[in-house]
């Protein structure tokens, strides 16, 4: 079995069921909130009868309802430290969104701490608007002994906030799990102010000029040495057989009478480790147009994820992700050959990291994971089609990798899903397109000829119906009017129709290959429910 692993599902419930105690020596975690709106909502008073929460794909926020309410009074029940804590904030920040998010967070802070390693680590990324209530809740479940740093990093360079300074940075709480801990030293980069001090260059590279004395008399050392005395009450640093060898090598600077200078040791660039990182960073960011985007409006650099896997965690060790997204931290951990688990509670995000997965390390890599939770049979499905029919749209495009387009109210064009491909054998070749349409209810041959009428307004060369249901013969029938696409791999049906049985069987689209267009997602829609949500994800 393989030793990674990919949970589709709410992840208080996999890590109450699934995730063993002491399992893991890594956790980084960025819970989805929604700190772009006004901060005094977050602390506008609820009643607790709202609808129950659910957190949908890209949907950063958390509501004081009957589901809050509920998590807040269990671990109230449980007693202890962290009981204490909720029920403080409750004290202070009454019944409100800010105490919802506390109250869902809490017992989740619980679980991680049950399957964090006694050597482990743990980052919760969040921003300035809850890292302070994060912090003391923090505090309340590993123990304040246990903080090691609370991480600024600047995470663009510029943001437009009316009447306020601008919001450029994160946080990231680092907590350890006891006093022994993996930490492995990470060098940062030379800041322009250390850079300048490299002022000087010869054909080894650049080199800033160090003191070749230091204080103190030294009967050995305290002497005349190529004509330069070090000075009174001074002494040379090296001996003077060491002198003679960094003289040869050419490592001391001269001057210009020929003797050596008291401030000449050459320190060149390319021996220099770098600095002891800090803990403000600012050399790590995303910009705009960078290939690493996903799409997803929350994702993290790579460079970010590498710092704190490298930092504390070993090859080997386990990597766990509970709020995965786009996957860069399983993607990252895979990379740096460490183990891992993510954890997501939306199909979109799970087909988004098995495609991130696949266009990084190709297809073998599906070998080295399993995902757990998503429907593997038709009545799973079946269920899926009826609690959550938007999910279970993701997942059955999922199954043929196929990017899910926008979707809002009464303007979906009868285009849930896209996939591309070229016609040739180059990728300068033209893009071309695969048009999909969902349909998990009853289907007739009307919804085949809607599809047919897409295909010749989007000028797509094949469009493929997914249904829950078998295809009637008049349904088939329309199909097979709908004649070929001829490409250099031969014919293939314009117009498919897939059930989802086949699809679990195996049975794919009849295309032309589409790997070779190496694209993932690149944008990625929000979910607003059923026939709702915002993003495209045009090429």
């Amino acid at each position: 079995m393989p030793e990674n692993v990919l949970y589709y599902g709410d992840n208080l419930d996999i890590l109450r069921r699934y995730i063993k105690d002491e399992s893991v020596d890594l956790i980084y975690l960025d819970p989805p909130f929604k700190s772009n709106q006004d901060y005094n909502v977050l602390f506008a008073e609820k009643n607790g009868s709202g609808s129950a929460s659910q957190i949908k794909a890209f949907e950063d926020t958390w509501h004081w309802d009957e589901a809050a309410n509920r998590a807040y009074h269990e671990v109230v029940e449980a007693g202890g430290r962290v009981a204490d804590a909720l029920k403080a904030f409750r004290t202070f920040l009454g019944d409100n969104d800010m105490l919802a998010y506390l109250s869902m967070m809490a017992p989740r802070l619980v679980e991680l701490r049950r399957v964090l390693g006694p050597t482990g680590s743990i980052y919760l990324h969040c921003d300035s608007t809850a890292s302070h209530y994060l912090k003391m809740l923090m505090d309340a479940v590993f123990g304040g002994m246990n903080f090691q740093n609370e991480v600024t990093w600047k995470r663009t360079t510029a943001h437009n906030d009316p009447n306020r300074y601008g919001r450029i940075s994160d946080r990231l709480l680092f907590y350890s799990k006891g006093q022994q801990k993996i930490f492995n030293k990470i060098r940062g980069q030379y800041s322009d102010e250390q850079m300048s001090r490299y002022k000087y260059q010869d054909e080894k590279g650049l080199f800033r000029a160090e003191n070749l004395t230091a204080p103190h008399f030294s009967k050995t050392r305290t002497i005349e040495w190529r004509g330069t005395h070090p000075g009174d009450n001074r002494q040379w640093r090296f001996s003077l057989d060491e002198l003679e060898r960094l003289y040869k090598d050419g490592r001391i600077l001269l001057q210009k009478n020929g003797k050596p200078r008291k401030d000449g040791l050459k320190a060149y660039l390319d021996e220099a480790e770098g600095p002891i990182l800090q803990d403000i960073w600012v050399d790590i960011s995303m910009p705009p147009t960078t290939s690493e985007r996903q799409g997803y409006p929350t994702q993290k650099p790579e460079a970010l994820l590498e710092r704190i896997i490298q930092a504390s965690s070993n090859e080997g060790d386990t990597v766990l992700d509970p709020f995965c997204g786009c996957g860069t931290a399983v993607h990252v951990a895979q990379r740096l050959k460490r183990k891992w688990i993510g954890i997501d509670i939306t199909h979109i995000a799970i087909t988004l990291i098995k495609n991130r997965m696949m266009d990084a390390f190709g297809e073998d890599v599906k070998k080295e994971y399993e995902v757990i939770g998503e429907p593997v049979s038709l009545p799973d499905a079946e269920t899926l089609a009826r609690d959550d029919p938007y999910q279970f749209q993701w997942w059955v495009l999922g199954l043929v990798g196929a990017r899910p387009v926008e979707q809002k109210k009464g303007a979906d064009k009868g285009i849930d899903g896209r996939l591309y491909f070229h016609d040739g054998q180059e990728l300068k070749s033209k893009t071309r397109q695969i048009i999909f349409s969902v349909k998990a209810g009853h289907t007739g041959a009307n919804h085949v000829r809607d599809l047919r009428g897409v295909i010749e307004r989007e000028k797509a060369e094949i469009g493929v119906l997914l249904t829950l249901q078998e295809p009637t013969r008049p349904m088939r029938e329309e199909a097979a009017g709908a004649d070929f696409y001829e490409s250099p791999w031969g014919k293939h049906p314009r117009l498919q129709i897939r059930t989802v049985a086949e699809l679990l069987e195996g049975k794919g689209i009849d295309c032309p290959p589409l790997r070779q267009t190496n694209v993932t997602f690149k944008r990625a829609p929000k979910a607003g429910g059923p026939g709702q949500g915002q993003g495209s994800l045009d090429l």
